[in-house]
């Protein structure tokens, strides 16, 4: 169904024309983007003639999937209004902002978590397939030139319902507290456990009201700072769960919130969050940019153990764009800032997780981008030399690399019986990561699918790769 209004839509054709998409294709891209969220769409060229011709709007999540298919294209965001479809449901803007301002800031991020949760609004169904690594430019530009505001203290104001809260610091403690349960449970359950959805419930019946209420400078600093922690582990539990365009979202408030803060290596975090989801889509170059842009301003300020963390995750993106002088580099300087850190430097509590192991076991990823079995093999081996009860994930996600490591050496029993060790830990989990890792192996175990071994670690996976992509 379609309602029809008078005159052509110019705007659609005109970015049609720009983007270089024909009116089969974009009927192609909508109904495949509709495909991937379950709906059953069966637009062809004459239906975007229409649209475009008689100006005639798609109803339902068409007009974002439009959105989507030619942001995808120009590699950038493509709000509604600039393809003359702005009178639909404006989501697809929200979050993607990074205001000068702090109470333009609040707005963004409580406008964020109202919509997420909002009853029926299903907008991550609806945006599904519009991440643009684009969106990281002027957050990151504007927290690269000002990483703090000069102040966030706010004010006692009426609203409708009274006076507005006066926050302190026991209220900023239980935010706190929420995140590092909130990060425990991501860690041994993946992102997709239904206990995650706490998270942005958390941020909108908890963080948002007393993001508006009334509190000092300190109180504020250290409410945009627990906030900012939850945002981000609300975005990386996206990424986790595959909804991309969500977590971008997310990390783009996360940073703002951090600047709010004042809390430069909490937005060095953000940041590479950003940076590992760019390189995980594969924009290598922006995931290098965004590593460096974290340790820039880190620079003297961060502890040993934080700016080893972050020279991994350059290390990854290196690895990715297959610079493998330039990793080498990043992983050296990982593990020199590692052997420099002290457990009285103060490292921050959002910091746990990072371990010799966890260093390990990045390295053998960078490695197997590199094509280099042998170092994979060593560091995995390392990785994988301590039980990690409270990082189910984590260790699933060395196994699969494991596995990899044995048959890129050659060894195909090796890679399916740790394969097998890789899919009993997956089945624990909800983490749409790990599965695109298991998914990766059977890729590369495909010259072999006629093998024994092969066939039946394919058998032990069918309900894990039947679930979607």
């Amino acid at each position: 169904m379609a309602r029809e209004r008078r005159g052509p839509n110019e705007k659609l054709g005109a970015v049609l024309a720009l983007a270089g998409i024909s009116n089969a294709g974009l009927a192609r891209r909508v109904n495949d983007l509709g495909a991937q969220r379950g709906l059953t769409l069966r637009y062809d060229k004459t239906s975007v003639a229409r649209w475009v011709t008689k100006g005639m709007i798609p109803q339902g999540a068409a007009p974002h999937l439009i959105a989507a298919a030619i942001s995808s294209k120009l590699g950038r965001p493509v709000p509604l209004h600039e393809i003359g479809l702005a009178d639909t449901d404006p989501a697809p803007e929200v979050g993607l902002s990074f205001p000068r301002d702090v109470e333009a800031a609040v707005d963004a991020a409580t406008e964020l978590y109202r919509l997420d949760t909002a009853p029926g609004k299903g907008i991550w169904q609806t945006l599904a397939g519009s991440f643009a690594i684009s969106a990281y430019a002027t957050p990151t530009a504007r927290w690269l030139i000002s990483p703090a505001d000069a102040s966030v203290a706010r004010e006692e104001r009426s609203t409708a319902s009274g006076s507005s809260p006066r926050v302190g610091h026991s209220d900023v403690s239980k935010l706190r507290e929420a995140a590092e349960e909130a990060r425990r449970w991501d860690s041994k359950y993946g992102g997709g456990d239904w206990r995650s959805s706490m998270v942005p419930e958390c941020l909108r019946t908890d963080a948002a009201p007393l993001l508006r209420g009334s509190y000092s400078d300190d109180v504020g600093r250290s409410l945009f700072r627990a906030t900012a922690e939850l945002t981000r582990l609300a975005g990386w539990m996206a990424f986790d769960t595959g909804q991309q365009e969500a977590a971008q979202r997310y990390y783009i408030q996360a940073l703002r919130l951090a600047r709010a803060a004042a809390d430069v290596p909490l937005g060095g975090y953000v940041l590479a969050s950003m940076s590992l989801q760019a390189t995980y889509r594969g924009f290598a170059d922006e995931g290098v940019d965004l590593a460096q842009a974290a340790l820039e301003r880190n620079r003297s300020l961060a502890t040993a153990r934080t700016m080893s963390f972050f020279r991994l995750v350059e290390a990854r993106a290196l690895a990715k764009a297959n610079d493998a002088s330039g990793c080498a580099a990043a992983l050296s300087a990982a593990e020199s800032w590692l052997e420099r850190s002290r457990d009285g430097d103060g490292d921050p509590s959002w910091l746990d997780f990072y371990t010799p192991n966890r260093l390990a076991a990045d390295a053998a990823e960078c490695y197997m981008d590199l094509k280099v079995p042998g170092q994979v093999r060593r560091f995995t081996e390392q990785a994988l030399s301590e039980p990690t009860e409270e990082y189910v994930r984590s260790h699933g996600l060395r196994l699969v690399v494991a596995a990899v490591a044995e048959l890129e050496s050659g060894n195909l029993d090796a890679a399916c019986e740790v394969g097998a060790r890789a899919l009993e830990v997956a089945g624990r989990i909800s983490s749409a990561r790990t599965t695109d890792y298991v998914r990766d192996l059977f890729h590369r175990l495909e010259p072999y699918r006629n093998e024994p071994p092969v066939i039946q670690l394919r058998e032990q996976a069918r309900s894990l790769l039947a679930a979607p992509a």
